[in-house]
């Protein structure tokens, strides 16, 4: 395998070519109207991340749009309950440089933001998020590099918003967990995971 790994650019350049104008123009260095129209639709993005232990990919998600808009240049994307790993937050703090993709049910679209986050504690910032009388207990301050928009062909290759569920006989998070630890009560887990969620969603 490794007389065929491209090792420079300038070979994989050779390999693809050069991109089209399409893929050129679309770039915006901020929110643009339409641009904003699209985040602001989205109720799920998916958060990229790097650090000294490695990268992360994480799902962020709200029962509305999923960041808010500080101004042009700026998205807050509130911190909710999770499993308090705070992979995504770590490399933050660390690194600081942070991707995300927006989408949004129907649409084989996705838009992207490339940036630098910032975890804030300003308690205007976590006001504003403030639902069912909770708040997260931090917001992600990203300052946008660059927005743009991804061609539909990934999601229309893998069907993602066919009818079908195609969920079933899948393992549960429950038995996930006891592949990796003897002992592991996964029955137990799956049972009471819909309860513990709901009284732990924000």
């Amino acid at each position: 395998m490794a007389d065929h790994v491209v090792r420079d650019v300038a070979a994989l350049e050779a390999l693809y070519g050069t991109p089209g104008k399409v893929s050129l123009i679309k770039v915006a260095p901020q929110l643009t109207p339409l641009y904003r129209k699209w985040i602001m639709a989205s109720r799920l993005c998916v958060v990229s991340t790097v650090g000294p232990e490695g990268t992360d990919g994480s799902p962020r998600g709200d029962d509305g749009p999923v960041v808010q808009e500080l101004d042009a240049q700026t998205l807050l994307l509130p911190d909710w309950r999770g499993n308090n790993r705070m992979d995504t937050l770590r490399n933050i703090v660390s690194d600081g440089r942070i991707s995300l993709m927006f989408v949004v049910p129907g649409s084989n679209n996705v838009v992207r933001v490339n940036g630098t986050g910032v975890v804030s504690l300003a308690p205007d910032l976590l006001n504003r998020f403030e639902q069912k009388g909770c708040q997260p207990r931090s917001v992600v301050v990203i300052t946008i590099a660059e927005v743009y928009s991804q061609c539909a062909r990934a999601l229309m290759r893998a069907r993602v918003w066919s009818s079908d569920d195609e969920s079933a006989g899948l393992p549960t998070i429950g038995a996930l967990l006891a592949e990796q630890e003897a002992g592991f009560d996964g029955s137990e887990y799956d049972a009471n995971w819909a309860t513990r969620a709901a009284k732990t969603m924000w």
